[in-house]
């Protein structure tokens, strides 16, 4: 059911991303760059629904360098890499896509224990988490189960 689920809403954002292929950074996602495939417009729709719910307050700078990824600068900050959902949400105007982060982006790294504090904050990063799972189960990432299990302990 999940996989019949996904296919359709990659589907309906794919239409969606042919229809609207005109549209600038003034969209309510407040992107500086524009989602080109299905999977980026997946995140971006995850980033819509969940990211004004997080807290900003006492939030790092992290610039990314050579050989980067977001799971090893979530592990770097946070004690669990899985947790680099957060850090997409906090840079939705730079990162459109987990696996396509370059060097020199300027990533907004959020005080993860202030969040998750918060109940908001708490269940925007759980549903984030889950369906940023989901989106990666369609790409056969190795960690869906230790992301959902994640999400599901918070």
């Amino acid at each position: 059911m999940k996989k019949i689920t996904l296919v359709i809403v990659l589907a309906v954002c794919l239409l969606f991303m042919f229809s609207c292929k005109t549209t600038s950074s003034s969209s309510s996602s407040a992107l500086t760059v524009v989602p080109t495939t299905a999977i980026e417009e997946a995140f971006v729709q995850i980033y819509d629904k969940y990211s004004n719910e997080l807290i900003l307050n006492g939030a790092q700078s992290h610039t990314v360098r050579s050989g980067d990824t977001l799971y090893r600068i979530a592990t770097a900050y946070y004690p669990d890499g899985y947790y680099y959902p957060v850090i997409m949400l906090a840079s939705k105007s730079v990162v459109l896509d987990p696996d396509k982060i370059a060097p020199g982006m300027v990533l907004t790294i959020p005080d993860l224990q202030r969040n998750l504090n918060s109940r908001g904050a708490r269940e925007a990063i759980k549903g984030a988490i889950l369906e940023c799972a989901d989106i990666e189960k369609s790409r056969n990432y190795p960690g869906v189960d230790k992301m959902k299990e994640l999400a599901n302990s918070l």
